[in-house]
């Protein structure tokens, strides 16, 4: 048991008592319990398992491979039509944990025994991209931008796709395809610098000029 996790339950208002529950159960499947992104991250032989993770109206046990479950029980959604790999169990009522904790466990044991196997989510590269509809306006009247976008990986235009549909007015949506065009004619991904590198690399601190 990790302090840290106790300093986050206690800090908990709303589902302490269901996320101690769900806490429980994982900590009887041999997994180390860790303090990521600010949610109680649980590790198997430094890999991600699962996270625990609160919202407005309801909790979650999210599996980062989820999508490799086989999901006997139908108990797992996808937490946004983005995702590829994450799958979570939601929950409203500490009493849903206590009818569904061998099914849990049975889960969390699959995902361990998946991660001994060393098995990968394969990237679904080829799911087709359905394009903000800003985009597509801005693509009429700027052919190169076009032909430069799909220039770029699957997944650099799934990026850039996925961070433009985020705002909810469609102005501040277009102004942020705006502010990225530069960026796409050169052949820079969202989360490229200028040296070529990405931001989320190690070696690159994401300082560098902006286009």
């Amino acid at each position: 048991m990790n302090h840290k996790i106790d300093a986050y339950l206690t800090n908990t208002i709303k589902y302490r008592k269901e996320l101690t529950a769900l806490r429980a159960i994982v900590l009887e499947c041999g997994l180390t319990e860790e303090l990521k992104w600010k949610q109680p991250c649980y590790v198997f032989q430094n890999a991600n398992i699962i996270i625990l993770a609160e919202f407005k109206s309801y909790y979650a046990m999210s599996f980062i491979k989820g999508v490799l479950l086989s999901d006997t029980h139908k108990i797992l959604t996808s937490p946004g039509a983005n995702s590829q790999s994450v799958r979570l169990v939601k929950f409203v009522d500490v009493s849903e944990i206590s009818e569904k904790r061998d099914i849990l466990k049975s889960y969390v044991l699959e995902a361990i025994e998946l991660e001994k196997a060393g098995v990968k989510v394969k990237p679904n590269d080829n799911k087709e991209l359905d394009l903000l509809e800003e985009l597509e306006a801005v693509f009429i009247k700027n052919a190169a931008l076009k032909k430069a976008f799909f220039a770029l990986t699957p997944g650099r235009q799934r990026g850039y796709n996925i961070y433009f549909s985020a705002p909810k007015q469609s102005k501040t949506r277009t102004s942020r395809i705006q502010s990225y065009i530069a960026k796409i004619l050169a052949g820079k991904g969202f989360h490229d610098c200028t040296c070529g590198r990405s931001k989320r690399m190690p070696t690159c601190d994401g300082s560098h000029k902006q286009l």
